[in-house]
C-alpha cells in the first residue's frame, strides 16, 4: 500500500492565510479599545490601500459582493440595463448585478488568459448595455486597452473585479484603477486578508461618498463617528442604504496584512515558479506565462485535468489530492452550468465553450504565502503520485 504524501494529522489547507503577531496584538489592541465597528483602523486601512494603489478614494465595505453591488448603484444603473461581464468567475460576480436590478450578460473568454474577450464583449453590445465588469482572473491583467476602448467609444461604465487582483498590473496601471470603481476581495484565501472584507477605488468624490452612504444604511455621511468622542453626531438616512461596512477589528488585520503585500507576493511567484518546473514534463496544462508588461497578481495557480492525456478524470485527481491531505479548489465550474441561472437567463453553457471546457477541467493548487517548501514539495509529489499511478 502506498503511503499518503501528508500525515492524516496534517492536512495541508487551501487557501490558508499568512497570519503574523502584528496583526494578532493590532486586533488585540482593538478589543481593549472598545471599538470594535467601523473606525479609525478601518480609516487607515482605505488610505494604505488607496496611498497602495495610487488611487485618489477608497471606501472599505465587508465583502467584494458588496463592493460590486455597490459600485454598480453608484454607477446609476437601473432595472433592465444590461452588464456584460465573464462567465468564468465565482457566482457573487454575477449575483452583485442582479441584486443591484440590472441583467447580467456573459459572454465567453479567452481560453489562453481565461479572461474575458474583448471581441465577444463587443459583439454582445446592445441598446441597453450600461456597463463592463470584467474579472482579472487568477491575478492575470485583462486586455485593458481593449476593453478600455470599448467603454469610451460606446460611453460604458467599468467596473472592475479584483478580487484576484491585488497586486496585478498592466502596462505600468495598477488593476482597479483603469475604470470607474475598482472592486477587491479580502477574503480568507485571498492575497491579503482580513477574514472577510472588501474595498472600492474610485478617483470621484461623490462617487465614494455615495458607495460610503449605501454601506451604512444610507446614514449621511461620517455616521460612524456619532458615538466618538467629539460628542454625539445626528445623523440623517438620506438613502435607503445597506449594512455593508467594514469593522475596525478587521481594519487591525488588514494594515497589517498589507505592509507585506510585496513580499508574500514574491513568495507566491517563488512557489508559481517552483510549479511550472516540477509539473513541465507532466500531461496536465499549465497556466500561460504572463504577457509582457505586465504584473501577474499569482492568486491562483490553475492545472487543466484533461482525461484523455492523463488517464484521470478532473474529479477523480481532486479526490486523489484529498486522499493525500493536500487541499484545492476548482475555479471554476462556469456560470451558466448553475440551474439558478439556466432558469432565470435560460443560459445553455454550451453557448461559452471556453469557459465550460475550461471549468470542467480546472484544479488550483495551493498558491499560499504561508506554505513552507516542504508543503511546496509536497502538493508536487502529491500531483505526480496521481499522475504517474
Amino acid at each position: 500500500m502506498k503511503t499518503p504524501v501528508r500525515s492524516k494529522d496534517n492536512f495541508l489547507v487551501f487557501g490558508s492565510p499568512a497570519i503574523e503577531n502584528a496583526e494578532i496584538q493590532e486586533v488585540v489592541a482593538s478589543m481593549k479599545s472598545g471599538w470594535l465597528g467601523t473606525g479609525p483602523k478601518v480609516a487607515q486601512f482605505e488610505n494604505d490601500f488607496k496611498t497602495y494603489k495610487g488611487a485618489k478614494y477608497a471606501v472599505a465595505v465587508n465583502s467584494c459582493t458588496a463592493a460590486l453591488h455597490l459600485s454598480i448603484l453608484a454607477a446609476g444603473l437601473k432595472p433592465g440595463d444590461e452588464v456584460i461581464t465573464t462567465p468564468l468567475t465565482f457566482c457573487a460576480t454575477v449575483n452583485a448585478i442582479i441584486h443591484a436590478g440590472a441583467t447580467p450578460v456573459v459572454v465567453d473568454i479567452d481560453p489562453l488568459t481565461m479572461n474575458i474577450d474583448p471581441k465577444q464583449v463587443e459583439a454582445n453590445i446592445t441598446s441597453k448595455t450600461r456597463a463592463i465588469l470584467p474579472v482579472h482572473f487568477a491575478g492575470r491583467p485583462c486586455n485593458m486597452d481593449a476593453l478600455c476602448e470599448i467603454v469610451q467609444r460606446y460611453k460604458l461604465k467599468l467596473i472592475e473585479d479584483c478580487a484576484h487582483a491585488i497586486e496585478t498590473e498592466y502596462k505600468g496601471r495598477k488593476a482597479g484603477t483603469f475604470g470607474d470603481f475598482g472592486c477587491f476581495s479580502f477574503y480568507v484565501t485571498k492575497n491579503i486578508v482580513t477574514g472577510e472584507g472588501g474595498l472600492v477605488l474610485t478617483d470621484r468624490e461623490e462617487d465614494a461618498a455615495r458607495i460610503k452612504i449605501l454601506g451604512l444604511h444610507g446614514m449621511s455621511k461620517d455616521a460612524w463617528k456619532r458615538f466618538g468622542d467629539e460628542g454625539y453626531k445626528h445623523y440623517q438616512v438620506v438613502e435607503c442604504g445597506f449594512k455593508y461596512n467594514m469593522m475596525d477589528l478587521q481594519g487591525a488585520i488588514g494594515i497589517h496584512q498589507l505592509e507585506r503585500v510585496e513580499l508574500y507576493w514574491q513568495r507566491r511567484q517563488e512557489i508559481w515558479q517552483r510549479y511550472n518546473q516540477a509539473f513541465a514534463n507532466l500531461p496536465i496544462g499549465l497556466p500561460a506565462e504572463p504577457e509582457p508588461d505586465t504584473r501577474h497578481g499569482y492568486h491562483l495557480y490553475t492545472v487543466m485535468v484533461d482525461e484523455e492525456k492523463t488517464g484521470i478524470s478532473r474529479d477523480g485527481f481532486l479526490n486523489g489530492m484529498t486522499a493525500e491531505n493536500i487541499g484545492v479548489g476548482v475555479h471554476y465550474l462556469s456560470v451558466p452550468e448553475h440551474p439558478y441561472y439556466q432558469k432565470t437567463f435560460g443560459w445553455k453553457p454550451e453557448d461559452y465553450p471556453n469557459a465550460i471546457g475550461i471549468g470542467r477541467q480546472t484544479v488550483s493548487l495551493p498558491l499560499s504565502a504561508k506554505l513552507s517548501d516542504e508543503d511546496v514539495e509536497d502538493v508536487i509529489l502529491a500531483v505526480k503520485k496521481i499522475l504517474c499511478r
